[in-house]
């Protein structure tokens, strides 16, 4: 949902700083100049990298996942089942695929179309799952799948990489801002938005070759470890606040500065003879 213009303006132009959670969205409200670019910092928010840890792979929920094909290549998706996520897209990426298995862990109001458009197809609707159950099935996948082109942040993506598993993601919204250009083919690996052929180009040699899986796998969850809560909230309070009381001191300072103008001249200091 947009905020109306006037009222984003109210509030970013009454913020001493504005925290955004990926370059995207810096953009646009550069783009939209309610607030200068100096006053906008990206913050991305943290993952709880306890909760989403390898050690929760799971041979049962490989097995549901599957369908109790646990020895095929799986895919996974995690997230609001939601036709701006552009989930239609994996059914062009599974019929190509046809030794992969594909589960989808969410609910959402594109469900059902999105059941019948898989129908007679190896994938598995879960719904929506947590807790522990959560943490299973992220870390019980071979590569994770991200088509959408809608999001701000990625927060599943970051809790997939968390999981240590290899992402695959759409490189749009804040995704980039997750596996940056320097990253990518380390910690995980973006394809152009809607390119069938550039998203098998890189899902095919994660599906097929078990030692770079785990290579990726690994150095996302090390990468992740960045993004934890405690590490994203010393940043809030070590450089944003600091940054934050900055814009505050020379904001007062301008509007006091005609004030004192004022003062001085109507009230001007006695002269003192020190003799």
């Amino acid at each position: 949902m947009r905020v109306p213009l006037s009222l984003s303006e109210f509030l970013h132009r009454a913020a001493d700083l504005t925290l955004v959670p990926s370059a995207a969205i810096a953009r646009d409200l550069q783009e939209a100049k309610v607030t200068s670019a100096n006053k906008i910092r990206l913050w991305n928010k943290g993952v709880d990298s306890e909760s989403f840890h390898p050690r929760y792979r799971s041979h049962e929920m490989r097995l549901r996942l599957s369908n109790g094909e646990p020895e095929k290549p799986l895919i996974i998706h995690v997230g609001r089942v939601g036709v701006e996520k552009s989930l239609d897209f994996l059914k062009s990426v599974m019929d190509r695929l046809p030794e992969a298995r594909i589960a989808f862990i969410g609910d959402g109001p594109y469900r059902e179309e999105l059941e019948k458009l898989f129908r007679g197809m190896p994938a598995v609707f879960t719904g929506m799952l947590q807790g522990e159950e959560l943490s299973e099935a992220y870390a019980s996948g071979d590569v994770f799948v991200m088509p959408s082109e809608s999001e701000t942040l990625g927060l599943v993506v970051l809790e997939a990489m968390s999981s240590g598993i290899p992402v695959v993601g759409a490189r749009a919204g804040g995704i980039p801002d997750i596996i940056p250009a320097e990253q990518e083919g380390k910690t995980g690996f973006l394809f152009t938005p809607g390119d069938t052929e550039d998203c098998m180009r890189k899902l095919v040699p994660l599906l097929e070759n078990k030692e770079l899986r785990e290579t990726i796998g690994k150095a996302a969850r090390e990468e992740m470890e960045n993004y934890d809560w405690k590490a994203a909230t010393k940043t809030i309070r070590n450089e944003q606040y600091e940054a934050a009381i900055w814009f505050w001191r020379k904001k007062r300072a301008e509007a006091l500065g005609p004030l004192q103008w004022l003062t001085e001249r109507l009230f001007p200091s006695p002269a003192i003879n020190f003799r």
